[in-house]
């Protein structure tokens, strides 16, 4: 007899996701029955050999979500919409060689962005951010600076003007917390990327946005040129991607280094335990939980559960990381072990030039911190800090810390 569907969300899977996984794994095996907003039945894989299974083979478990045999029981004004799109023209709903190209065409306007320049960007930002609050004597590291600072280099990245960041920064969370606001934050995120392409398509800059309508305007297309929407759609992919997951990151890396004594030096000068705090996230505490999704394309079977066409499959990245046949001891620090599936795994996985930005993005956050704040604390016990409410997404609402006040650098280079 199977076991009962789990619901995918609810305090337990908030306060103590971990626990959660491996109940699911003793109850349920590699691959669990869950149940999404308004009961709509999906498939949580919770396996390391599972999802690495279910990630490499592009063909029996598809990207195309027009495969999936619950559109009927899905509402207009369901709240995971915006991360489970119907008839959705974006690079994550598009399989085959059309896929390749979009690919190859996002990767390629990532890797122009200069590394030098990255680099002063997010430090400028950075210190900005750090600049508001440093005389102050206490922050909170999310609010005031994790939450705010991916999106304003990713923004400048791809041509958006500053004052723009604080309307996307909201709609983007909005928009992967899977909630109420979802889908009004999905539309405001599409409009103002609508704006953006309409508005370099006429007057092309040096920028991730020019570079994508330049390569996809080119001609050797293997189906056709690509078009506004199509970039547009894609462009909010990548916004989507790039910043909260790298929010999360900043803040449960600084997280880790506050609370966990085995980062210690982290917070006094020691920079080779920032990297290695980084990769403890990404296996531990990965910002990026759970991921919608693949739809099996025949019946099929998958870790000893019958799957059938259509059916949903949601790929729990952490609770893969978590897999005791993989991590026997998992107390153990992972060193510079990077095996973990916090950027997918497959044709769709994270293209590499979007790691290294964020990557980039996430630890010069932490050093401007470590730099400006040296002597941060918690103000708050760690174990009553929470985590926003979002099946996809593990991050904190809040860091609140004190330090000795210092006073602003002011007067940085544009």
């Amino acid at each position: 007899m199977n076991p009962a569907p789990v619901r995918l969300n609810g305090p337990r899977f908030l306060a103590e996701p971990a626990e959660l996984y491996r109940e699911l794994r003793r109850e349920h095996g590699a691959v669990a029955s869950v149940l999404l907003d308004g009961d709509i039945p999906a498939w949580l894989v919770l396996g390391y050999r599972e999802l690495h299974q279910v990630t490499g083979d592009p063909v029996l478990f598809s990207r195309d979500s027009g495969l999936w045999n619950q559109w009927d029981r899905v509402p207009d004004d369901w709240p995971l919409l915006p991360l489970i799109g119907r008839g959705q023209p974006s690079i994550l709903y598009t399989v085959g060689e059309r896929h390749r190209e979009r690919a190859a065409m996002v990767s390629d306007a990532l890797e122009a962005v200069d590394a030098f320049e990255l680099r002063t960007l997010a430090e400028r930002f950075a210190d900005e951010l750090i600049d508001a609050v440093c005389a102050k004597g206490a922050t909170d590291l999310v609010a005031d600076y994790a939450a705010l600072l991916p999106v304003r280099v990713l923004a400048t990245l791809y041509g958006f003007a500053d004052e723009q960041g604080p309307g996307l920064v909201a709609a983007l969370n909005d928009m992967v917390d899977g909630h109420e606001g979802a889908i009004a934050g999905q539309l405001h995120v599409a409009a103002a990327m609508a704006q953006l392409v309409a508005d370099r398509a006429a007057r092309p800059a040096d920028d991730v946005v020019s570079r994508m309508l330049a390569w996809g305007h080119a001609g050797g297309h293997a189906v056709s040129p690509f078009t506004h929407e199509e970039i547009t759609q894609d462009l909010m992919v990548m916004m989507a991607a790039g910043h909260q997951p790298t929010a999360d990151w900043i803040g449960n890396s600084l997280r880790l280094m506050l609370t966990d004594e085995r980062f210690a030096a982290s917070l006094f000068g020691g920079r080779r335990s920032v990297a290695e705090a980084m990769n403890e996230v990404l296996w531990e505490d990965t910002p990026t939980q759970n991921v919608a999704g693949r739809w099996a394309a025949r019946d099929t079977r998958l870790g000893g559960r019958s799957v059938r066409a259509g059916d949903l499959l949601l790929l729990g990245l952490q609770a893969a990381n978590h897999d005791p046949q993989v991590r026997t001891h998992s107390s153990a620090l992972t060193g510079g072990n990077s095996a973990h599936f916090s950027f997918g795994h497959g044709e769709h996985r994270c293209p590499f030039p979007a790691q290294e930005i964020a990557e980039v993005i996430a630890r010069t956050a932490i050093e401007v911190v470590l730099d400006r704040l040296p002597d941060i604390d918690l103000t708050v016990p760690a174990n009553s800090l929470t985590r926003r409410p979002s099946p996809w997404l593990r991050g904190l609402t809040n860091l609140p810390v004190r330090f000795t006040p210092a006073p602003p650098l002011g007067g940085l280079p544009a």
